[in-house]
């Protein structure tokens, strides 16, 4: 198969990228930064044309939608800008698919809920907080409109090694082993998922061509400041260096949905390859801290 898969040298797009390539020819989108794994194709997304015209050059058979400004307080400074990422290129993208019947994964977020309570269903009301999960959503009700097989794939604090980007609990790493006090949240909880575990139970989903909504991610429901205590647990290291602080003392300029935790239980009757707990995919985790020297 031909399978285009667009933000291919972010954190999750590097790491499907250079599981697929055993597999497929991969053609690897990026606008800055060159992606190590596939066939490199230089694109701003932002730009209709240019999306058109590449999108019928290469003609994929699949195609993974990645691409996305997830920092959330900037897209809540630039509605605009957020909207030119996160949604209008899903307007090109959903016409191409439903023209030539492309199978076409978009992967969303648990911001597109309020986080007033946890474990969101698939089938649970939608209220984003913030411009971030707003687009992200408005992105998604394109491609449900689509008449081409498609699938729509909200994922949680995806986290792992990345030779460039900075995951949430590597950043803990480094601090911790840098004797540094940081302050992280505990009236947060996510569903955090290891990437490349995300990117196998991705794999099996285009492989078996599963179309409609799930919720993608790990299967624990944990804090932030819990989650980052148990990796300086795991690590041998002095998690009294992690300050307890609650949502509402961060100088942050978007609000933080308290509870983005997800259910997986609808995708999990479907994959061979199911939902991991934090505690097998925290060492896993570890393990790649340690072939990636961060941890010597």
């Amino acid at each position: 198969m031909k399978i285009l898969v667009t933000g291919s040298s972010g954190l999750i797009g590097t790491q499907l990228t250079k599981d697929l390539l055993k597999t497929e020819t991969i053609f690897s989108v990026y606008n800055t930064s060159i992606p190590t794994y596939g066939i490199p194709i230089n694109l701003d997304i932002t730009q209709d044309k240019q999306v058109s015209k590449v999108l019928e050059e290469i003609n994929p058979d699949v195609i993974v939608h990645l691409a996305a400004l997830t920092d959330v307080d900037k897209c809540q400074e630039n509605y605009d800008l957020s909207y030119k990422i996160n949604t209008k290129p899903c307007k090109i993208i959903s016409k191409f698919a439903e023209k030539n019947n492309v199978f076409l994964i978009y992967v969303s977020t648990d911001y597109v809920f309020d986080g007033q309570h946890g474990l969101r269903k698939e089938s649970h009301l939608t209220n984003p907080q913030t411009i971030y999960g707003k687009t992200k959503l408005e992105g998604e009700n394109i491609i449900k409109n689509s008449k081409n097989p498609w699938c729509i794939i909200r994922t949680s604090t995806p986290f792992g090694v990345h030779s460039k980007k900075k995951s949430f609990l590597v950043w803990v790493t480094e601090s911790l082993l840098a004797g540094k006090t940081i302050q992280i949240v505990d009236d947060q909880f996510t569903s955090p998922v290891y990437i490349p575990h995300f990117s196998e139970m991705l794999q099996e989903i285009i492989s078996k061509k599963i179309t409609g909504l799930f919720h993608l991610s790990g299967n624990t429901r944990i804090s932030r400041y819990d989650l980052a205590v148990l990796l300086a647990q795991n690590l041998e290291l002095n998690s009294k260096l992690i300050i307890p602080v609650k949502i509402a003392d961060m100088n942050w300029k978007s609000s933080r949905p308290s509870d983005c935790s997800l259910d997986l239980a609808k995708i999990s009757s479907l994959l061979e390859n199911k939902p991991k707990d934090i505690s097998e995919t925290i060492n896993l985790f570890i393990s790649d801290l340690k072939k990636s020297k961060i941890l010597q």
